[in-house]
């Protein structure tokens, strides 16, 4: 089976510092990227954090201060990487999340402006765990009948998950063979930010996630509240959420000039 494309879709996975997607740094990248006539290409990075690798981390994907040593930073890879991923809609394992969040943090501080305007992107992990409720490895024997035996190394995570994806799509024929569907499907909420303090309400409109404005309108928290937007721009909260949210306050402005 092959997936139905109408643009190139970019399977990846992260090796990181940590799971906080403000602070933590990507020490390992590993992009697939399938095009819409079957072909693929893969690459993929080690990356130096410039922030020492807590051990805890390196317990789990082998990756130390000194096998970065004299690896290049994500900043010097930025733009080779944004280069590949433009145009393409995204895939990965818990990627909504996590993956795709740190992915856009650490392109905005090396001032790649990105965004998913254009682009959709699949949970597989999603698909998974309301199809099933497994972990990746539990998956990749579940759906492909293989074992994992390299787990947490980027490049083994990102082929299995390609691999479950074209599985899940052979076990359910209730799951559609198109991408926009597929990452409908896999999106626990409708996030306008990906890290979910800023989500849609039924009618469309832009609503706080979280704290004490939870469900309320962004637009009529921040004219109500003028305060609270130089909060959150100051606190510490993802960068693109910041970019997210001044986005919001800039449109209200522009509206009012026409």
């Amino acid at each position: 089976m092959e997936l139905k494309l109408t643009k190139p879709i970019c399977f990846f996975d992260l090796e990181t510092t940590g799971t906080n997607i403000a602070v933590d740094r990507i020490v390992e990248i590993a992009i697939l990227k399938v095009y819409q006539n079957g072909n693929k290409e893969s690459k993929s990075w080690l990356v130096n954090p410039g922030v020492p690798i807590p051990d805890e981390a390196s317990a789990i994907h082998g990756i130390t201060d000194e096998k970065v040593q004299g690896e290049p930073t994500f900043k010097e890879l930025s733009h080779e990487i944004f280069q590949i991923i433009r145009g393409c809609d995204l895939a990965g394992f818990n990627s909504n999340r996590f993956d795709i969040p740190l992915l856009a943090e650490e392109l905005l501080r090396a001032g790649v402006d990105f965004d998913m305007k254009n682009a959709v992107a699949v949970d597989v992990q999603t698909i998974f765990h309301k199809m099933e409720k497994r972990t990746l490895e539990a998956a990749y024997k579940f759906y492909c009948d293989k074992d994992l035996t390299n787990a947490h190394s980027a490049v083994a995570d990102t082929l299995a998950t390609y691999e479950v994806l074209l599985s899940q799509l052979e076990r359910y024929p209730e799951l559609t063979n198109d991408i926009k569907e597929l990452a409908a499907f896999s999106t626990h909420n409708d996030s306008v930010d990906f890290a979910g303090f800023i989500q849609r309400d039924e009618t469309g409109e832009e609503v706080f996630g979280f704290g004490k404005h939870k469900g309320r309108k962004v637009l009529e928290v921040l004219e109500q509240e003028p305060g609270y937007f130089g909060w959150m721009l100051n606190a510490d909260f993802p960068l693109y959420t910041k970019k997210v949210l001044t986005q919001i306050k800039l449109s209200k402005f522009n509206n009012r000039l026409f």
